[in-house]
């Protein structure tokens, strides 16, 4: 998708960025650290604009290689489970940050089987019953454990678009229990209450990073359905299709909120001390998530949407449509 000349700036910043020496000395200290604006918030905006290809090859070698280095290949459940050597703080990734790096690898054109081969399957090892993924380490251990929405859709998001090799039973499986918690849940409300769980998730956001937000749910569901040839029940996307129908009358879709404003984030002191610090930004972070401002990358993604509810409805997949 083509960008205006003042992001098309902005992005060549980012790319000069990426290519220089500090953030080569960022991802050493730490692959994620500090937000949001690392080199992994770079990569992951330029992910998001179709523009990944972009960034330095040797900024992505570099990235797999912390990554791999950096994190314990298993999620424990209780800090006597933290592999030793581990910083159970800072060198346990979490599921939604997973996907997201298994996406900018595959999305750049890298093996990412080969690169990050523990990743796929930790996916489905970590999958509860519910059919979702969370990243609170407690949830795994309760007797009823409940899944996180965000935590779920990024690595869904990584086995639909990004496997390179047909997917095994377990993992058609994984993402079928997977749409299966989204659709029961309609996108945003509580599968036990009706409630909404986040009044957040219904202003769009842009980039997204690991947010969730019902367009990038509905993009999702719809997606796996269609390409899968799976029955949908219309139910579960009729009150997302809604509301951004009526806020959108016109198709031209904007974000409604910047979610990593005004944040905070961890950085690292000079004696080595990880300490909280207010979140910095960077000019492409700023200038392609403007709230209310018409942003092409979201309306492409509504408007796909709607390609898919158009061609699951004809398809006879659309259950329950009137």
């Amino acid at each position: 998708m083509a960008a205006s000349a003042d992001v098309e700036t902005d992005i060549r910043d980012s790319v000069r960025y990426l290519s220089s020496r500090a953030a080569h000395a960022s991802i050493e200290v730490d692959p994620y650290w500090p937000k949001w604006d690392s080199p992994w918030w770079h990569l992951t905006a330029l992910l998001e604009l179709g523009r990944i290809r972009d960034a330095p090859e040797q900024i992505i070698a570099a990235l797999i290689a912390a990554v791999n280095r950096h994190y314990a290949h298993v999620f424990p459940f209780r800090i006597e489970d933290v592999p030793a050597g581990y910083d159970p703080r800072m060198q346990i990734v979490c599921h939604c940050a997973l996907g997201t790096v298994y996406q900018m690898v595959a999305a750049y054109g890298c093996d990412v089987d080969a690169e990050l081969p523990w990743a796929r399957a930790w996916f489905v090892r970590y999958q509860l019953p519910d059919g979702g993924l969370s990243c609170d380490e407690a949830a795994y251990v309760r007797p009823e454990p409940h899944s996180s929405v965000v935590s779920t859709l990024p690595p869904l998001e990584a086995m639909l678009w990004h496997a390179p090799r047909p997917l095994t039973e377990q993992e058609s499986a994984f993402l079928r229990r997977g749409a299966d918690y989204l659709s029961t849940r309609r996108l945003c409300r509580s599968a036990r209450t009706g409630a909404v769980i986040d009044e957040g998730w219904l202003a769009l956001r842009f980039p997204r990073f690991y947010d969730y937000d019902v367009l990038r749910g509905l993009r999702f569901l719809v997606a796996w359905a269609d390409q899968g040839a799976a029955p949908l029940p219309s139910a579960a996307v009729a009150e997302a299709c809604e509301r951004l129908r009526t806020a959108f009358p016109d198709g031209r879709v904007a974000p409604g909120v910047q979610a990593w404003r005004g944040n905070v984030t961890l950085a690292r002191q000079a004696d080595g001390r990880w300490e909280r610090r207010p979140a910095s930004g960077f000019a492409l972070l700023e200038k392609v998530g403007i709230p209310g401002r018409y942003n092409p990358w979201l309306t492409g993604q509504w408007t796909a949407a709607q390609v898919h509810l158009r061609a699951l409805a004809e398809r006879g997949l659309l259950t329950g449509a009137r």
